[in-house]
Order: structure tokens, then C-alpha cells, then sequence
């Protein structure tokens, strides 16, 4: 019997997990990068490098895109490449726009023309919406941030909807921070464990914002069971939120350090604009459970914990 076959845009690490939860669910899939590497180490991390398909692809050119469907037929494609960084997309503009809108259009247009029946799924941050009293919703307003990352995503978010209007299967998956040990270290959950692991002091932005973390792992497998379900638009986070503050203080806890002596905050890290707190609403979370009997169980102090025993 023929394997389901599921096409990973963007190498990165959700993509990592996500190919792994694939794997185990019986899926070959084949993952693309816009440079077809030596060395992919989050695939190495997992183990399974050698049972993924890596490609070469510009999601720029439509032809390569066209190719690559015809050559692989898939079920799913996830759509998970782009320039991820808030404060890089003021210097990259260009990128993070081609590399968000354009070739997720690209996408759109390929399986359009051709009426294929695919699953498609575009990774979308929680930053697009305008959070209601610090929770964000599907139906929560758009936000009104002139970040160049903000503004291609909410951008995706609206040509999703568009499309989904064709009747194309397509759909809007979005999260808010997603952790792992394969983050590099200038992520601040893992920049702060570091730090306390090797008791040194660590210079922050603003440590009073409540965050919504999630651990990658789970996410990964949320993600496969909303696009075995009805799929629809989703926001999948933890629904709780933990403050700047008391990640340093969990952090530099395990180490046995009153974290007070161990940073310092300055101006030029403090994000524009950015609201003082932003969590998922926990109905997001309970219509997880509803669909999938699915539950996130790694946020706040568990995770700060796991992540400083794994950096």
C-alpha cells in the first residue's frame, strides 16, 4: 500500500518535529530549503535524516513548485518556510515578504490551476491579531503593527481566507512561541537557560510581558491531528502565559541564583509597540481536546525547567 506523502516548506525546526510525528504516523515526506544542504542538524538531533526526502526549491518560481507536486503527489503540504524574526524583518524586508505572501501564493495559484484536492496549511503567528484583554482569538480584530513580518502575515492570513472561498482546502494554522532544545540561543527561553546554566549574567528587554509558550513536540502533534480532522483555521497554543520576570527566576532557580543579580535590562531591546501581554484564548485549547482528545501539557514552569535540562 502506498504511503500518504506530506511536503515540508521551510527546513526549519516546527518542520523538524512535525516530519518526525509524520514518520510515525506511517507519512514519507520530503522537505524543501532553498539551499539542499550537507548538514541538517535538527533532522540529525531526531534521528531521522535519513528517512526524509530533502529538495531543493525557490518558492518564488512556480515552475519549481509545479514540479515538485507533480513529482510527489502529496496529501499535506505545510507551509512553514520564511523569514521568522520580528525585529530582522525591518532590515529584510523584501525576503520576509517574498518569503511569506508570494510564495505562499505561488502555492495557492499551482493547486488552483490545476484543481488539485491537497491540504494545504500555512504556518501564521499570533501576532497578526490585536489581543482583546491580553487573549487573542480567530475573530479577535487584526493588528494595526507596521512590523514588516506583522503585515506579510496578516497579509497570508487574509489570502488563505481568499482562496478558502474557491473552495480550495487550504487553511490558516497559527501559533505564538514555540520551544525546544534545537532553538538557537538568541531565543530568549534558551538564551536565559544558558546563562543560568553557566551562571552568567544576561542583558534583556522588557521582562514584564506575559507570554504564551508551547513545546514544539506537542505542537507537532496537534498539527497532524487537525489536518487528519475537519480542518479549519486553528490557533494551537498553551493558553497560559508566563512573564519575562519569572523566566529569569525559574531559570537561574535551578542553578540555585537569585536571578536578581544575574540581569539587566536595556532600552534597545524593548520591542515597538508590542502588547504587554498576548496568550491564546483557552477555548483554542479546549477545541483541541474536543477534536483531537489532545492536551499541551509543557508551558510555564515545566517548560522552563525541561528546556534548562536540555540546553
Amino acid at each position: 500500500m502506498n504511503k500518504k506523502k506530506s511536503l515540508i516548506i521551510g527546513s526549519g525546526v516546527l518542520g523538524a518535529y512535525l516530519a518526525c510525528e509524520l514518520l510515525k504516523n506511517k507519512h514519507e515526506v520530503i522537505v524543501t530549503s532553498r539551499q539542499k544542504r550537507k548538514k541538517y542538524i535538527n533532522y540529525d538531533y531526531l534521528k531521522i535524516k535519513d528517512r526524509v526526502d530533502f529538495k531543493r526549491l525557490n518558492v518564488l518560481k512556480k515552475n519549481e513548485i509545479k514540479k515538485i507536486i507533480e513529482k510527489y503527489n502529496p496529501k499535506y503540504i505545510f507551509y512553514f518556510a520564511g523569514q521568522s524574526s520580528l525585529t530582522k524583518s525591518y532590515l529584510r524586508k523584501k525576503e520576509t515578504y517574498e518569503s511569506h505572501f508570494v510564495g505562499t501564493k505561488n502555492f495557492l495559484e499551482v493547486i488552483k490551476k490545476k484543481k488539485l484536492k491537497i491540504k494545504f496549511f500555512k504556518a501564521n503567528s499570533g501576532y497578526i491579531f490585536k489581543p482583546h484583554k491580553g487573549i487573542i482569538k480567530l475573530n479577535c480584530n487584526l493588528s494595526s503593527s507596521k512590523n514588516p513580518y506583522i503585515m506579510s502575515q496578516k497579509k497570508v492570513f487574509k489570502l488563505i481566507k481568499q482562496y478558502k472561498k474557491l473552495n480550495l482546502l487550504v487553511y490558516n494554522l497559527i501559533f505564538l512561541q514555540i520551544e525546544s532544545p534545537l532553538r538557537s540561543k538568541d531565543f530568549f527561553i534558551k538564551k536565559v537557560c544558558f546563562h543560568a546554566k553557566n551562571k552568567k549574567k544576561i542583558t534583556v528587554g522588557n521582562i514584564e510581558t506575559y507570554r504564551d509558550y508551547s513545546w514544539a513536540p506537542e505542537i507537532a502533534k496537534s498539527i497532524f491531528c487537525i489536518a487528519q480532522s475537519s480542518s479549519q483555521d486553528t490557533i494551537l497554543s498553551s493558553g497560559n502565559g508566563i512573564s519575562g520576570r519569572e523566566i529569569l527566576k525559574i531559570a537561574y532557580k535551578q542553578n540555585k541564583l537569585n536571578y536578581k543579580n544575574f540581569y539587566e535590562t536595556k532600552k534597545k531591546f524593548y520591542r515597538k509597540n508590542e502588547d504587554n501581554i498576548l496568550i491564546g484564548s483557552k477555548n483554542n485549547t479546549r477545541l483541541l481536546i474536543k477534536k483531537c482528545r489532545l492536551k499541551l501539557n509543557t508551558y510555564g514552569p515545566k517548560l522552563i525547567k525541561k528546556m534548562y535540562k536540555m540546553t
